[in-house]
């Protein structure tokens, strides 16, 4: 399913008789009673001496925005993995450290602005008190805009990447990670409610992030539409598709719809793929996670467009 092969209104690719499969609509969990929301039966406050017990107040913190980034270890593998690094704090005290020497003078070899401070400032700053007298903090991830990733697609076979939610920070680096080892053209996510490109998607994509174009978008049934026009077919990957992975066409230019961790792909998304494939499953438990799940359908779609070795 090339580019050049028209999305003709005729052509069913989903199996079956070709119609909408309403079965698939996701059925909301059971929501907490409207009472509830309002506080009816709100455990009363704590006693203490015989009077309600105050409020605790919130720890200040005077921590600068952005991602945070404290600990001797953890420094050293945001600079193994090349974290853009906005600055450094290191601790007064510490500074004849051999640790914290080598790491301060990495740091200034990557013209990393670094402030000298107190522990107790780094104490204030630390959200649970373990930095090892040194904290960076990282520059904002930049995003990609979808149309970045059609122009990195091209005009053939091309694999987009589309989360639907997927909120696991893990989940969303291991997703990455993959999609940039079998040459996807990107990775579409939504900009609320689903996970970003922070610390720990830089740590378990082992920097592909830094790699792979990712946009950030307000409406993915918005982006599949786009993505349709640029001749791309939508498959979504569901444990409730008739057909399985080895017979659905997961080939030539493709939008891989993954769903959430918890409730899957949401109606709306789904109205948008042109066709469902699931996974075999042989074995007892319900099914694999969003990463692994994800793994195998990009090496699928990378065996068919004759990738090898």
């Amino acid at each position: 399913m090339s580019k050049n092969q028209s999305r003709t209104p005729g052509r069913d690719v989903r199996g079956g008789n070709g119609k909408r499969q309403t079965k698939n609509k996701i059925v909301p969990r059971n929501l907490p009673d409207p009472e509830e929301r309002k506080g009816k039966g709100r455990p009363p406050a704590r006693m203490q001496g015989g009077k309600p017990r105050a409020a605790q107040a919130k720890r200040t913190s005077d921590a600068p925005s952005g991602d945070i980034i404290e600990g001797r270890r953890a420094v050293a593998e945001a600079l193994e993995l090349g974290l853009p690094i906005k600055s450094a704090f290191i601790a007064d005290a510490d500074a004849t450290d051999m640790t914290l020497r080598r790491l301060t003078a990495e740091l200034a070899e990557m013209d990393v602005p670094i402030e000298h401070v107190s522990k107790s400032r780094l104490d204030q700053m630390s959200s649970h008190g373990a930095h090892q007298g040194i904290m960076v903090r990282t520059r904002p991830f930049e995003y990609a805009s979808l149309s970045d990733i059609v122009r990195a697609a091209g005009e053939g076979d091309a694999l987009v990447v589309v989360l639907d939610h997927v909120t696991d920070e893990g989940n969303f680096g291991a997703i990455v990670r993959t999609a940039e080892v079998v040459g996807a053209a990107g990775v579409v996510i939504a900009n609320a409610r689903a996970a970003r490109v922070g610390v720990g998607a830089y740590k378990t994509s082992a920097g592909a992030v830094l790699h792979l174009p990712i946009a950030q978008v307000p409406n993915l049934s918005r982006a599949l539409e786009d993505l349709k026009k640029e001749g791309f077919w939508v498959c979504g990957a569901s444990e409730h598709a008739e057909q399985g992975i080895w017979d659905a066409p997961v080939e030539g230019r493709l939008a891989l719809v993954m769903g959430s961790e918890g409730a899957g792909i949401s109606q709306l998304v789904l109205e948008k793929c042109d066709f469902l494939a699931k996974l075999p499953q042989l074995g007892r438990i319900e099914s694999l996670n969003v990463a692994q799940a994800t793994t195998v359908f990009c090496y699928e779609w990378l065996r068919r467009t004759g990738g090898h070795a």
